[in-house]
């Protein structure tokens, strides 16, 4: 399977975005905020989820190590999320915009056991970037509807 490299620079490709990292898992170690760049960094093991919908029975499912970066970034808050325990692990849930004054806002990602980051951003712009070869896994995340 081809790589994949998106581009966020609105709300609708935002959700692409979402839809692509949902069940992605980091260590808080893996996020980084680079303040005087106005960047925030995500490294995340996501879920091939494009390969496990294809309508075929699977046994065995992917992860890739994937980059994700957002730029013009103003600020980032944290909830439920300790840097003291950078071995602590997150599960992507899902990415938001929430706008305030557009084109500005606030994204949002939503992290399971109810943690948080909520980037104060400029636009939205985001980049996904899978970084190299995909690993077996035999577990494919399941949600209560």
């Amino acid at each position: 399977m081809d790589t994949l490299k998106l581009i966020a620079l609105d709300e609708e490709d935002l959700q692409i975005l979402s839809a692509h990292l949902q069940d992605s898992v980091l260590k808080v170690d893996d996020v980084e905020y680079l303040a005087a760049e106005k960047k925030l960094v995500l490294g995340v093991n996501r879920f091939v989820w494009e390969q496990a919908v294809d309508g075929k029975r699977r046994r065995t499912f992917e992860r890739r190590r994937t980059a994700l970066l957002f730029d013009r970034v103003r600020n980032v808050k944290a909830t439920g999320i300790d840097r003291r325990h950078g071995d602590d692990i997150l599960s992507l849930l899902a990415i938001h915009f929430i706008v305030s004054d557009s084109p500005s806002g606030i994204v949002e990602l939503t992290f399971a056991a109810n943690k948080a980051l909520r980037l104060e951003v400029e636009a939205i712009e985001a980049q996904l970037t899978d970084l190299g070869p995909a690993w077996e896994t035999t577990f494919k995340p399941e949600h209560e509807i």
